[in-house]
């Protein structure tokens, strides 16, 4: 047989670089650059705007938005332990971090800055450190401060947020009765935000009736918001994904069975924008800032605030932000879709809900200009003609006497040197009567439902002589993807039947309350034998029910039931943590075991889920209550003076240990003020301990070239540096989730 003549093109490169001579020096390998914070464009644009009110506050802004940003941090608060975290975090967090500080810049305790509480942030929960993210993350002494940082992060027990981005739901003001639309949500930030608001109340609500609508355009970015937002475990999430521009209006069911068209209380806008407020976290902004992102921008910010509006309740409220400070994507954008909506929008002053904060008032003049901002223009009429296309007549500010009744000084300006923060713009919408232009026909878009409810039939596809074609198998892994923007077909959503079998198990073992609708328990599979069952709200089931055909929906619900099987067990399903924050407030007293904190902080240390702990070490209440439960999930009950805490736990047949994730773990043990030593690790100690032992190994490598003696001594040693890091690494296994 011949040789097949076909190049191979890896081969071909190779000879490639051969004859190109030496290759260039790989650019990873060279030192980083820091960045020139420095744009001529950027500078002399925002000068000739005035954003400043003197020189003087001009030469303030320069200086600070050259400067990095401090980190801040929030606390969870609507669970139940936000106040004790508080504690923990002003007290013992705090002391740690004046000692590293003064380590790491070589000063005395007493002349370290204390955390800044932000003033305008609800019930001082929020914390601004004076020390950039880059300080954190590669400063030694700051290793615990770090790791707090991630544990209770990733265990909910707060959010890093950048300080100005905290406003937009400040402002918004959710209630746990409202229908809430947030429609540019990723990543997730605010998302988390409106959740929280959500469910301030759990003592008036076991459920909120309201819900969180989370939309993102960017598919690979609304996992990224699911990845958020799944740390508050709430069941009242669902997460679309689609163009916001164009976001299809939503069937609901009322109360007498009849469809109508869903219109939101609370909408929030945070549109795509040239980010030029985020400099001083994004300084590679810097070097690419120019007018065209503005201009190419604003089309599509009018565009996102149009359609919120027609989506708006009468009397709803719609908050308008961009993390930018250019006129062209904040003021022009508002007064062009108040001067369309001829006052059935506007805009009201939300100062009072955020006080402390120092803004400045929104612009009611502003000029444009070339991208090279050599052209200055204050009207239209000046715009040369090959520029029309890229700047439009309401860009520009409206005459003086239509600018004085929308009212843009009502809108928020937050500058980076006012508070040092970053700069974000703010306003506040609220909808008086409906708009002319929108379009509320129920009738025709239950027509469309029904529509692309029908599968769709076609026609095979033929070739020249009649025959038809068979499809190529579609690949498997990330080449299934067509486009960025669309992804994966998402699992379906398969809700329970009245008479699920495995629902009515679930009860008896569990004694649920009659109040929880099994209706609202759903899959991702179609399968008799359900892995995960999840739980929704009864509007969100409504909403994914009416509309799962009409838009793409990548995730709701809260992991609430796991199925687990073994020889031990008569229930087939245990508790998931993740889903114990709904789930709890409707399961009766058969699973439930009180539990002393000794006992409690006994079974978290237990990280071998080989070993768990006998419950003859448990006290004697809580033996004589294992006594009385079979094998199987159980809730474990703390009660402090301060808070309550409920945990999975496994009754095994002679042993009893708590079911959660690790950082979870580490969260619940800072609470109950024990020892966390165990589970501190130091990065910087773990890389020089790896780099002496890559040392000696290497040593003992070229000793035992000399002769085989050496070569024994050195496998010994070998053998016993696996039995120490096989040790520790069982040692260190997490907790099954």
């Amino acid at each position: 047989m011949g040789r097949n003549k076909k190049g191979n093109p890896f081969a071909a490169r190779k000879r490639q670089k051969r004859e190109n001579g030496p290759e260039r020096p790989d650019r990873r390998a060279l030192p980083y650059e820091e960045i020139k914070r420095d744009n001529a464009f950027f500078i002399k644009y925002y000068h000739l705007q005035k954003i400043c009110a003197t020189e003087e506050e001009w030469s303030q802004f320069l200086e600070s938005i050259r400067d990095n940003l401090p980190t801040t941090f929030r606390v969870t608060g609507f669970r139940e332990e936000a106040k004790a975290l508080l504690s923990i975090i002003e007290t013992t967090l705090f002391t740690e971090y004046v000692r590293a500080v003064a380590e790491l810049h070589q000063k005395q305790p007493e002349e370290v800055e204390r955390p800044l509480c932000l003033p305008w942030y609800p019930n001082g929960l929020a914390y601004q450190l004076h020390l950039t993210r880059k300080d954190i993350r590669r400063s030694e002494p700051l290793y615990r401060l770090h790791n707090f940082l991630i544990v209770e992060t990733t265990a909910g027990g707060i959010s890093r947020q950048e300080a100005v981005s905290m406003i937009p739901p400040i402002v918004l003001d959710v209630k746990p009765t409202d229908k809430v639309l947030d429609m540019c949500a990723a990543p997730g930030s605010k998302t988390a935000q409106l959740i929280e608001a959500l469910h301030a109340a759990p003592e008036e609500h076991k459920i909120p009736p309201g819900f969180v609508l989370a939309n993102d355009v960017d598919n690979n970015r609304c996992y990224m918001l699911v990845h958020q937002a799944k740390r508050l475990n709430s069941p009242c999430l669902l997460v679309t994904n689609h163009d916001s521009s164009v976001f299809p209006n939503l069937l609901v069911t009322n109360p007498d069975n009849s469809k109508a068209i869903l219109k939101f209380d609370k909408i929030l806008c945070d549109v795509p924008c040239s980010g030029d407020g985020t400099l001083r976290k994004n300084p590679d902004i810097w070097l690419k800032w120019n007018l065209a992102q503005a201009y190419n921008l604003h089309g599509i910010q009018y565009r996102i605030v149009r359609r919120g509006a027609e989506m708006l309740e009468v009397g709803g409220r719609l908050v308008y932000s961009t993390c930018s400070l250019n006129p062209i994507e904040n003021e022009a954008v508002l007064q062009r879709i108040l001067k369309d909506a001829d006052g059935a929008l506007e805009l009201v002053d939300a100062g009072h809900l955020v006080p402390g904060l120092k803004y400045k008032p929104g612009m009611t003049n502003w000029k444009l200009a070339t991208k090279e901002v050599d052209q200055i223009f204050e009207s239209f009429d000046e715009v040369p003609e090959s520029l029309h296309t890229i700047i439009r007549p309401g860009m520009f500010p409206l005459p003086a006497d239509e600018m004085a009744k929308i009212g843009l000084e009502k809108c928020i300006r937050v500058l980076p040197h006012l508070q040092d923060s970053g700069g974000f713009f703010v306003a506040v919408l609220e909808k008086r009567r409906q708009l002319n232009f929108e379009k509320n026909d129920v009738v025709e878009l239950v027509e469309q439902n029904e529509k692309a409810k029908q599968p769709v039939e076609t026609e095979p596809k033929l070739d020249d002589r009649g025959n038809p074609i068979e499809d190529k198998a579609v690949p498997w892994g990330p080449q299934r993807k067509r486009r960025r923007l669309h992804g994966y077909k998402e699992d379906p959503y398969v809700f329970f039947g009245e008479n699920d079998p495995d629902y009515e198990a679930i009860k008896e073992f569990y004694q649920l309350d009659g109040s929880l609708n099994q209706r609202c328990l759903l899959t991702r599979c179609i399968t008799d034998k359900k892995k995960n069952i999840y739980y929704c709200s009864e509007p969100i089931r409504d909403l994914v029910l009416n509309n799962e055909h009409n838009i793409k929906i990548i995730n709701t619900g809260v992991k609430t039931f796991v199925r687990c099987e073994n020889r031990h067990t008569v229930h087939p399903y245990r508790l998931a943590q993740e889903g114990l924050q709904t789930s709890n407030a409707f399961m009766g007293e058969s699973r439930r075991i009180r539990i002393e904190r000794d006992d409690l902080v006994m079974l978290l240390n237990c990280t071998d889920p080989t070993k768990p702990p006998s419950t003859l070490e448990l006290n004697p209440e809580t033996q004589q209550r294992c006594k009385e439960l079979g094998v199987g999930s159980c809730i474990l009950k703390y009660v402090d003076e301060r808070f309550t805490l409920f945990v999975v736990g496994w009754r095994g047949t002679s042993s009893l240990r708590a079911y959660v994730h690790k950082d979870e773990t580490i969260h619940i043990l800072r609470l109950l003020g024990a020892d966390l030593s165990k589970f501190e690790t130091n990065k910087y100690e773990e890389a020089r301990a790896a780099a002496a032992a890559a040392a000696e190994a290497a040593k003992e490598g070229d000793e035992g070239d000399a002769g085989p003696e050496s070569g024994s001594e050195s496998a010994e040693e070998s053998a016993g540096g696996e039995a120490k890091t096989s040790e520790n690494g069982a040692k260190d296994t997490p907790m099954e989730s």
